[in-house]
């Protein structure tokens, strides 16, 4: 069956999917698999203001805090800005939401800082963290000058917080000096840096502070102005960063026993710093114990297993008929590469590929057989000897377009295929399906007669075919594919599923696209299409030279890198064509994933989570629930002094807490962090135990 699939998707912008990439065009490669192009725009770096009539330190003023009720602490985090417009601000907000952790901000500019916003009446502190996003807060004075937006009863009020109720204290960004605290930072080098930027290299004392990277990681500070910092001499302060002889972050103690970290370089939600970087600070803060967490995820799906695509050759020939369809040897090669990945990289040691197949070309009558001979369909007999090496989704039989489909036709599509592929030996799950394109989830051309190139519109989920769902309802699914590059597929929270307006008991996981193209199989065919969008003669111009395979894949790779760093789960989709072994042990699949693992590896300790298709619904459903809980629930309290956290749950769901241990919990251990998913009942109070870090 060759499927013609040649639609084109629209520009969509990048800035809130997290991908970090330059905001232009994004199309996508048919297939209505929208392709995530460009970059967001970035803050030029810029050096903070100088001080002004403000020029030395303020002296803490001893221990002024109340003593009742030190030991409790809300698992809240206080975020204190200048203003909305604190480029600071979108970082560690960006920070925090992706962890999944409460957090107020306090604007210095426009809202005072009371020792009541701090704590609560009966004693309980409000926060167990602050996080400045730069040390001083300054702002104009009006005469040329600068001051800090707080007065010196605010910086008193917040640090006789901080020393009564033990609260760790992280700027974002700081520069040496002494106002209004001294963090042990002198003059060295300050500036300006593009993208070549700084490699920052972490110090023992870094190392151990940000645990989840390999002690050797290079931390690529770009974009930024930086002040490459010196040590007092005989101060206390450890250098935690370091460029050359220069410091680029410290961990210290005040006069009065205050714990503080502090980056010298400004810092964005998008820049691979941030990402290396930004749940460390957080965990430090919160000394591990917290609500939320942030693992690092892989998944790949392989779309239209045993189907056959459109064929785009290196001369611009685009075959539709018989197109192309993988061998058996490409997928006995698939294999030993999915083999070969997890041998040369441990922190990928359990990736397997996810396969949505169609049925309807898998010949069932073909033996089980790792063999080219004696089978009328060699790519069946390798699927079948092969079976438990990948991980099956269904994709339907026909990979018919289900915007407009009856229910009856919709239900053949997709049960017969569980039926076909259970037949042949596969391990399906009935509950995970991912429709043709996206198909019938209110993404589609509202002109039936409009060329095939013109591109989709999102119409919104609500114009979802009702049929399809109700058959897929009807069938056993509970979790339908989506796409980030549509508008109504992508979830308010991070990790986060959107339940379905009209079915809410189906839930829509989406997933990332690629630029790579679903109609080629080799560097040459990739480069061309790939120059033909974004070169500068192409479609898109974006590059103002055309690109290498390369430099493309250098490219591309780097953007999944960063849905990867920043903790996305979701998974990446490409096509049955990247997988033709084009040479020995090489694929286009296989290029694009080698270089994003080997580039995690080279920064990452932590291993990459690669869950089934229903493991990662569920994840993606219990943090659904657990974002509910925190807009429903007060938070949670830490007693340091029992060793308990206790939280009354006002949904039915579940909670994340790291840094906390419960009988009734499921504990991932991931790196130095213990991981509670935690069952809750609306009403219920759960005490459980904390396990914080030094």
């Amino acid at each position: 069956m060759v499927t013609s699939r040649t639609r084109w998707l629209s520009a969509l912008a990048a800035a809130a999917l997290l991908i970090g990439s330059p905001a232009a065009a994004a199309t996508g490669h048919g297939h209505r698999h929208g392709l995530i192009r460009g970059e967001v725009a970035r803050p030029a770096p810029s050096a903070p203001p100088r001080l002004g009539v403000v020029n030395g330190p303020i002296t803490p003023a001893g221990t002024a805090a109340p003593a009742a009720g030190t030991d409790r602490v809300a698992l809240r985090t206080l975020v204190v800005a200048l203003d909305g417009a604190d480029f600071g601000l979108p970082t560690w907000k960006a920070v925090l939401d992706r962890i999944g952790t409460p957090y107020d901000v306090l604007l210095a500019r426009t809202e005072p800082l009371t020792a009541s916003r701090l704590v609560r009446p009966d004693g309980t502190g409000r926060y167990h963290a602050v996080l400045l996003t730069d040390n001083a807060l300054l702002q104009a004075d009006g005469s040329g000058g600068y001051t800090s937006a707080f007065d010196p009863a605010e910086w008193q009020a917040l640090w006789d917080y901080e020393r009564a109720y033990r609260v760790r204290q992280v700027s974002l960004y700081t520069s040496w000096g002494t106002f209004p605290e001294d963090y042990c930072l002198r003059p060295g080098v300050e500036g300006g840096v593009g993208d070549s930027g700084l490699r920052a290299t972490l110090t023992s004392a870094g190392s151990r502070l940000f645990d989840r990277l390999v002690p050797s990681a290079v931390v690529p500070v770009t974009q930024s102005y930086v002040y490459r910092s010196t040590l007092a001499p005989g101060c206390s302060a450890q250098p935690l960063l370091k460029a050359g002889a220069y410091v680029l972050g410290v961990v210290s103690t005040s006069a009065d026993g205050r714990e503080r970290v502090a980056l010298t370089f400004s810092s964005n939600e998008f820049l691979p710093q941030t990402d290396m970087l930004g749940y460390g600070l957080v965990r430090w803060a919160t000394r591990g114990v917290f609500a939320g967490e942030l693992r690092h995820w892989i998944g790949v799906d392989v779309d239209d297993w045993f189907n056959t695509s459109d064929h785009l050759h290196d001369d611009g020939r685009l075959e539709t008929d018989p197109g192309f369809r993988l061998s058996g040897s490409d997928a006995a090669g698939t294999n030993a590469q999915q083999n070969a990945l997890r041998t040369a990289y441990p922190v990928a040691a359990g990736f397997t590929l996810n396969l949505p197949y169609n049925g309807g070309d898998l010949t069932q009558e073909a033996p089980s057989r790792c063999s080219s001979t004696g089978t009328p369909d060699a790519l069946t007999s390798y699927s079948k000897c092969l079976a438990r090496s990948f991980r099956w989704v269904n994709h339907t039989v026909t990979h018919p377009e289900l915007n407009l489909t009856d229910y009856a036709t919709s239900r053949q599509e997709i049960a017969d295929n569980l039926t076909i592929g259970r037949r042949a030996g596969l391990t399906v799950p009935t509950e995970v399906l991912k429709t043709p394109a996206y198909s019938g989830l209110g993404v589609y051309n509202p002109d039936p007669n409009a060329p095939d190139t013109d591109p989709p519109t999102d119409f919104g989920l609500g114009a979802s075919n009702q049929a399809m769902l109700s058959a897929a309802r009807d069938t056993g699914v509970r979790y339908l594919h989506g796409n980030m590059s549509f508008p109504s597929h992508r979830p308010s929270c991070f990790n986060c599923g959107v339940v379905h307006p009209l079915r809410p008991e189906l839930l829509v996981v989406p997933d990332w696209p690629t630029n790579i193209g679903y109609q080629v199989t080799t560097p040459a065919e990739e480069t061309l299409l790939y120059n033909n969008l974004y070169g500068p003669n192409g479609r898109f111009p974006y590059y103002d030279h055309d690109l290498s395979y390369a430099e493309l894949l250098t490219y591309e790779s780097e953007v999944g890198l960063q849905h990867v760093m920043s903790g996305s789960a979701y998974s990446h989709t490409l096509h049955q064509g990247n997988l033709r072994q084009f040479s020995s042990g090489r694929s286009l699949t296989f290029d694009w994933l080698r270089a994003v693992v080997d580039r995690y590896a080279s920064r990452f300790a932590v291993p990459l989570r690669n869950p089934d298709w229903p493991a990662l619904a569920r994840y993606v459903e219990a943090r659904t629930k657990h974002f509910a809980e925190l807009r429903a629930a007060a938070d949670a309290v830490w007693d340091r002094s029992s060793g308990t956290v206790t939280r009354t749950a006002a949904t039915t769901g579940a909670v994340f807490l790291t840094g906390v241990t419960h009988a009734s919990g499921t504990v991932d251990r991931y790196g130095a962090d213990v991981i509670t998913q935690l069952p809750v009942t609306a009403g219920t109070t759960v005490v459980a135990t904390a396990v914080p870090r030094a």
